[in-house]
Parts: structure tokens; sequence; C-alpha cells
């Protein structure tokens, strides 16, 4: 039984082994993924009002008193 549990986790490595990694197609969806993300993460962090609120938890961390 043991054996038989072995050859299949060993067929199963090597068929998961086949794929080396992604191909261009990919690598170029994955950059357009990524910029957008960024993008997106900019104009969020840049608002008006998530500015202001960033900056308030700076200044109360910055004022807390030890």
């Amino acid at each position: 039984m043991y054996g038989k549990a072995r050859a299949r986790l060993r067929a199963l490595v090597r068929r998961m082994r086949g794929d080396r990694g992604m191909v261009t197609s990919e690598y170029a969806v994955g950059i357009v993924a990524a910029v957008a993300f960024a993008v997106l993460l900019y104009e969020v962090v840049t608002s008006g009002q998530v500015r202001a609120e960033l900056q308030n938890i700076v200044r109360r961390a910055l004022s807390a008193r030890t």
C-alpha cells in the first residue's frame, strides 16, 4: 500500500515539474495587472480624504507621549 502511494506521489511530482513557468503572454498579463493595481493604489492614497487621514495618523503617532 505504501509503495503505491509513493509511486502516485512521484508521478504527480513529475507531471507538475513539466510546467516550467509562465510564458511571455502570462508575464505580460501579470505586469499589466500589477501596474493597474499600482495606479489604483496610488490614486486612493493620494486622494484628499485618505491623505488627510494618513497625515492625522502620523501627527498623532509623533505627538504620542510615552
